[in-house]
């Protein structure tokens, strides 16, 4: 093991899985990302349940504010411990494997919502959703980074990411015609289709996608993440994705609330705000995934650089509701570029590792899991505008982070100079 890791620290060619890639056709792999594609969206569905139907389980089950918000810290502790845990399963006992039991497993966790009748309850499904939610990226990323070309892998990554903001869209639409009579039934609209994806993934998608590491597989993958020859990479990129997410609740988190509180906008020039931040994040996407594949992962740190600087553009702007737009657009379409996060990650790491890496993403909501704390205590004392501007703090630091890390686009990459 020590060999291999010394080898891909250096940066040099790491056999990209092509003998296994090559036994399947381009049809096939095609259909694969094609269930990819379903999963992300009623991945997405069922993750934003938690913030669309707030209203809704606070009202039946008379919950405080702090009660119902404290379901999204539930659901996203869950998803850390499934991140981590399903992320080492899929490594050691395959990827199929793994995503069919994640597809059901988030599928029934979102029907038992309709089962939920307390607080306690509610807790408890939104921590085992957010188990088998969280899973959904580690696993997805080390299976289609197998299949394909790293000259596409981002590209792919942004029209998953895409996927899943139309699946927030639709769940509004769904909302607005079926919530009010009975918003049980987009538990079950988001539930019942991905049980049978999970059956289509469990029969189309092999098992065994990457080729056995020299040596066996490690009995606690994540361990190997801390080698010494890895453990300063594994730290720097759970810091920055967890500055990442920071960044995104100290903005986004607190965007309604400052809209119609300290801009005394109403709320609905917040949603119309919003709308446009969600159609950048849509076309970003596209955008970033497709740079990450011509100019390099490393490129798209860009990004976060741009969204640091359009959020103080944003904050000292005057009420300018076409201004606001489109400083809001150009946010949305560049936190986004870490779309191409979950395949870099698994590229700066050893093949057998790849889920277990992607895992590293969701690390970084430990950190997230104390913003609201520390950006509440900062809009009490200097005000919400000061909170706010934290976000472009932790989006520069994490954009610094980013540019310091290894390329990992083979054609950008140096030439080694040691033999394999």
């Amino acid at each position: 093991m020590t060999d291999t890791l010394a080898v891909d620290v250096t940066g040099a060619m790491v056999e990209d899985a092509g003998p296994y890639r090559s036994e399947l056709s381009l049809n096939r792999r095609l259909l694969i990302f094609g269930l990819l594609l379903l999963n992300e969206f009623f991945y997405g569905w069922a993750w934003n349940t938690v913030d669309v139907l707030r209203p809704f389980f606070r009202q039946d089950l008379h919950l405080s504010l702090v009660q119902a918000g404290s379901a999204y810290s539930a659901q996203g502790a869950g998803a850390l411990t499934g991140a981590i845990l399903m992320g080492q399963f899929a490594d050691r006992f395959g990827r199929r494997n793994a995503l069919t039991i994640v597809i059901a497993g988030y599928a029934l966790m979102l029907i038992a919502g309709v089962l939920v009748g307390s607080y306690p309850a509610l807790l408890a499904q939104r921590v085992l959703l957010g188990f088998f939610a969280g899973a959904e990226f580690p696993v997805a990323v080390g299976i289609y980074v197998a299949l394909f070309h790293d000259r596409t892998r981002g590209k792919l990554a942004g029209m998953l990411s895409a996927s899943f903001s139309c699946s927030i869209i639709l769940l509004g639409v769904a909302l607005g015609r079926f919530g009010q009579r009975d918003w049980h039934s987009l538990l079950w609209i988001g539930g019942v289709p991905p049980l049978a994806l999970a059956v289509l993934v469990f029969l189309i998608v092999p098992n065994q996608i990457d080729p056995a590491p020299e040596g066996g597989r490690g009995r606690l993958p994540v361990r190997e993440l801390f080698h010494p020859a890895l453990r300063r990479q594994t730290l720097l990129l759970a810091l920055m994705t967890g500055l990442n997410f920071f960044g995104y609740q100290a903005f986004s988190g607190w965007f309604t609330t400052y809209i119609t509180g300290p801009r005394g906008l109403s709320p609905a020039i917040a949603g119309d705000l919003l709308a446009w931040q969600f159609a950048g994040n849509i076309a970003g996407s596209f955008l970033w995934g497709w740079l990450s594949d011509r100019l390099g992962r490393r490129f798209n740190a860009l990004g976060l650089l741009i969204a640091a600087a359009a959020i103080v553009v944003f904050l000292l702007s005057p009420s300018n509701l076409v201004w606001l737009r489109l400083v809001g657009f150009v946010y949305g379409g560049t936190i986004c570029s870490s779309v191409i996060w979950g395949p870099w990650m698994a590229e700066l790491y050893p093949v057998h590792l790849r889920s277990t890496a992607a895992s590293i993403f969701n690390w970084g909501r430990i950190i997230s899991f104390f913003a609201p704390l520390i950006t509440a205590a900062v809009a009490e004392r200097f005000g919400m505008r000061a909170s706010m501007l934290l976000a472009s703090v932790s989006f520069s630091l994490a954009g610094v982070i980013w540019l310091l890390q290894r390329e990992t686009l083979q054609r950008l990459r140096r030439t080694p100079t040691m033999a394999r």
